[in-house]
């Protein structure tokens, strides 16, 4: 597999250009079991950054409604979701290689097979990888807030990611975001309704509660026991 989660880019005096990333890639020990899973997991469920679009029908040898989740930690709730859901097909995109070797052994484990999984810059993975229309739910749960003023411009959630994922996604298509950052929620909520290719599927024009099809995670329990708040924000697309 590949270990460039990135790719570079250069201005015309050859000089290395600095894009704003909404993650920072942390370089974490892997244990022997995510080594091994990703040694001899990868070959059948990983799939390589490449600047072309994929074809989703051979990548998963069908036809079927497809799930891309940006970010998937150590994959726990994406591997949790498409064993609940083997009718449909999963994506999952992380830049932190003990995460994706933790999610392909919890696949094996759980004999999953209809999930895919990345390792590279989710903006580039969908400008270049992913055909246009043919997502059928993106998910976004709980991406870094980036808490201090002058780092908000890093936060993922801004006009133009929205308007990458929008042209991504089929009409009628899901987007699902979650965070308990409250400021954040409220971010992400002013700038998806300024979105005019989406609709909020909240019934108060704000939050929704947490539906079924996302898992409680233990970060998210340990949360709810210490008294945090966590916002989902559900919209779809609208043509």
């Amino acid at each position: 597999m590949s270990n460039n989660v990135i790719s570079p880019e250069f201005d015309e005096q050859g000089r290395a250009l600095r894009r704003i990333r909404s993650f920072v890639r942390r370089q974490g020990r892997l244990t022997k079991g995510q080594q091994h899973a990703l040694d001899t997991l990868w070959p059948t469920m990983g799939t390589d950054y490449q600047a072309q679009p994929l074809d989703l029908v051979a990548l998963f040898g069908r036809a079927a409604p497809v799930t891309l989740e940006i970010g998937f930690g150590m994959g726990a709730s994406l591997v949790t979701m498409a064993a609940a859901h083997p009718e449909q097909n999963f994506i999952g995109i992380e830049v932190h290689l003990p995460g994706v070797g933790a999610c392909l052994a919890s696949a094996q484990e759980a004999g999953v097979s209809n999930l895919r999984v990345m390792c590279h810059d989710a903006v580039e993975v969908l400008e270049q990888m992913i055909p246009d229309a043919s997502l059928a739910l993106v998910q976004l749960f709980f991406p870094d807030p980036w808490h201090k003023a002058r780092h908000n411009k890093r936060r993922i959630i801004q006009a133009p990611f929205v308007e990458l994922v929008g042209r991504k996604l089929a009409a009628g298509g899901i987007f699902h975001m979650a965070t308990d950052w409250q400021p954040y929620a409220e971010h992400m909520l002013t700038v998806m309704s300024d979105a005019a290719f989406f609709r909020n599927l909240s019934a108060t024009g704000d939050y929704v509660p947490r539906p079924a099809s996302r898992p409680l995670t233990k970060f998210e329990q340990r949360g709810q026991r210490l008294g945090h708040g966590v916002w989902d924000l559900m919209f779809a697309k609208t043509v």
